[in-house]
């Protein structure tokens, strides 16, 4: 009762706090670094933030979208730190890098959908435009590895209805989200160092979900360090799969 106590009056804060806001990107931010999972026993349609745990285990994601160019570095790093992460590809990705998407799984990562033309899913309000939008990941995924594709699923920007949540549950998906991101995906704004640290250091948590852009060249340069970082704050490295 305490746990949703505490995310109603979350909620009535983030309503004021967006009500004054100039512009709806940070108080989206603001959402999304502040929502988390209440325990294991709630409905499982509702997506999935976090885990409620004390637990100094975190798990990796990467929204994997458009170029590759720091693809090969970011899969170096995981192999070589011996950490397993999720990316989310959209269809043109798997469509355009099926070497790459070969090799995340032969490292042992999961590969989640992003759906298939990167679209605002709360606009689908069909279950058969939402079917289309997974199912055609599915099948580019299985044309190239000729596996079924792991029904872990995460919509374009975090943007979604609950009418999706209950649609992807349907197809049998698990919705993901984060509870750490950073602005990471401006390619011709990239932060610093610095600022990429501070944000990922000062925020992360136990049972976080973290996202970073495979666009992101920051993230290429600073993943070795970062997971360093991590793993001396006492973070351990799980996966999707463990939450």
């Amino acid at each position: 009762m305490l746990r949703k106590m505490s995310v109603i009056i979350l909620l009535i804060l983030t309503a004021l706090w967006v009500t004054n806001s100039d512009s709806i990107r940070p108080a989206r931010e603001f959402i999304q670094n502040n929502i988390y999972v209440w325990s294991e026993t709630q409905e499982e349609k509702l997506p999935i933030y976090c885990v409620d745990t004390d637990k100094k285990q975190i798990a990796l994601t990467f929204d994997t979208a458009w170029g590759n160019e720091d693809i090969p570095q970011i899969l170096k790093i995981l192999k070589q730190e011996n950490v397993k992460a999720t990316f989310f590809v959209v269809g043109n990705f798997i469509r355009d890098n099926g070497d790459l998407i070969k090799e995340m799984v032969q490292e042992g990562h999961i590969v989640g959908n992003h759906t298939l033309t990167h679209p605002d899913m709360s606009g689908i309000s069909s279950l058969n435009d939402f079917r289309k939008q997974l199912e055609g990941v599915e099948n580019l995924y299985k044309e190239t590895t000729g596996e079924s594709m792991t029904k872990f699923y995460r919509p374009p920007q975090g943007i979604y209805s609950t009418a999706n949540l209950s649609m992807a549950k349907e197809l049998g998906y698990k919705t993901f989200f984060w509870s750490l991101a950073y602005v990471d995906w401006y390619q011709d704004k990239q932060p610093t160092r610095e600022e990429a640290f501070d944000k990922l250091l000062t925020r992360i948590h136990p049972g976080a979900i973290v996202l970073l852009h495979n666009t992101s060249s920051t993230n290429g340069q600073i993943l070795d360090e970062l997971l360093t970082k991590w793993e001396e704050m006492g973070y351990t490295f799980g996966t999707l799969n463990d939450f």
